[in-house]
């Protein structure tokens, strides 16, 4: 069936139209309403986990329905009108990620500064992957006392900072890294393993009798566990595989929310008054298995040692296994969370320019940018929306881009596409 063209008046069957009913010279406003759409689906993800969490938004869902209606009825063809609407998504974005941060610090504690032991100790294990910490809090109170240990795995990692889960002794570890490793890192694992949201894999047969999904998270011929109050048949299934192999691995760090860091604020400050710390580097994101994401490790590697990186979200795992060592007692990289922790890393830099008395620009900062997914696209929209210029973004640039766009885009907010990890980190340290 055809659609109607609004703007030329003919079927969307013609050469100059596309299946959208949009006429095909307006591909940037196709392509921003794709910039809204996934801004939407990453605010959707972090809305429903502050909602489980007892926090809604009214603002929120009334933007919902705003940005919905806007980008399926082409009605509105004003550039202008579009962009206004990507602007105000990333601040429905920071509604959202500050609701959700709420929800988080006043139902498991502020986190705090935590190493983590990574590999596998002797004993029956469940590994734990996704974003929803209400899920673990709920596994980690059902294995209390069963002698089952509780493992992290990607966005869980930061879990461990949180005090009212790192009191569980169980919650042993980490194993793994990113998501795009699950394949590997879940056949090598050995237990069972509980998905609690997306970033989940299609399972390889040498593990999907292993693998649980439990809330908004399913996979066609994997067991569903429908209330997290009983996750008892994983747990059974963790008792019937018995004990993993004893595979010590290296120590990370993680759990420096906002709030924490801003305890050493006086020491940062000093440091960086004293040309002791030179300059802060974001480096973190969505990561993903293209080429061209060893950039980043390439580049964490590369800076200096009067420099600080600051990382979040499964990116952090190009390089949080590295050692960077401290500058005066501050370590030089600081694992702020998920990616929701975004929020974290807004805050922090806010609460530094107004100790220096300057705007965000302005900050001896530079953000480099992994993406994949949309929580990236609706996180880039944020920084847009408070006015952050100067970021860099890779390893390469969303095709729904177009020329132009990319063109307003680079005009208004310098937004960059990674280059030479060389000449990147030149440029931004000469900022």
């Amino acid at each position: 069936m055809s659609m109607y063209c609004n703007q030329c008046e003919q079927t969307a069957n013609h050469v100059a139209c596309t299946t959208r009913g949009v006429c095909g010279k307006d591909e940037d406003i196709q392509s921003l309403q794709l910039m809204i759409t996934y801004g939407l689906k990453g605010i959707a993800a972090y809305a429903y986990h502050a909602r489980i969490l007892g926090k809604r938004s009214e603002e929120i869902d009334s933007f919902m329905h705003e940005a919905l209606f806007k980008t399926l009825t082409n009605v509105d063809f004003s550039l202008e009108d579009h962009w206004n609407l990507v602007l105000k998504a990333g601040m429905v974005n920071l509604k959202a990620m500050e609701i959700l941060d709420a929800g988080n610090t006043e139902h498991f504690g502020i986190p705090v500064p935590t190493k983590v032991k990574t590999g596998t100790v002797k004993g029956p294990g469940i590994l734990v992957t996704g974003h929803d910490l209400l899920d673990l809090e709920e596994l980690l109170k059902q294995t209390d006392g069963t002698g089952v240990n509780i493992y992290t795995h990607g966005e869980m990692l930061p879990a461990h900072g949180y005090p009212n889960l790192k009191k569980y002794p169980h919650l042993i570890g980490n194993w793994g890294t990113a998501w795009q490793r699950q394949r590997t890192e879940f056949r090598e694992f050995g237990g069972p393993i509980l998905a609690t949201t997306n970033c989940v894999l299609i399972p390889t047969e040498k593990y999907k009798e292993r693998l649980f999904t439990t809330g908004i998270t399913a996979i066609t011929g994997v067991k569903h566990i429908v209330d997290r109050k009983d996750f008892s048949a994983i747990i059974n299934k963790a008792k019937e595989i018995g004990d993993l192999p004893e595979r010590p691995g290296k120590e990370l760090e993680t759990g420096y929310h906002y709030k924490s860091v801003l305890t050493l604020a006086p020491k940062i400050i000093e440091a960086v008054k004293a040309g002791k710390i030179r300059h802060f580097l974001l480096i973190g994101g969505c990561d993903g298995a293209t080429p061209g994401r060893n950039y980043y490790t390439d580049l964490a590697e590369k800076v200096p040692k009067d420099c600080v990186i600051l990382t979040l979200a499964c990116g952090k795992y190009r390089f949080n296994d590295k050692e960077f060592g401290a500058i005066d007692g501050i370590p030089r990289l600081l694992d702020m969370g998920q990616c929701n922790d975004s929020y974290s890393a807004v805050q922090l830099a806010v609460e530094l320019s107004k100790a220096f008395n300057c705007s965000v620009n302005d900050l001896p900062l530079s953000i480099v940018l992994s993406w994949f997914e949309q929580k990236a696209v609706s996180i880039l929209l944020t920084l847009l929306a408070l006015g952050v210029k100067n970021i860099r973004i890779g390893p390469s640039l969303p095709a729904f881009v177009t020329p132009n766009n990319l063109k307003t885009l680079q005009e208004k907010f310098n937004v960059m596409p990674l280059g030479n990890p060389d000449d990147d980190l030149d440029a931004m340290l000469k900022r």
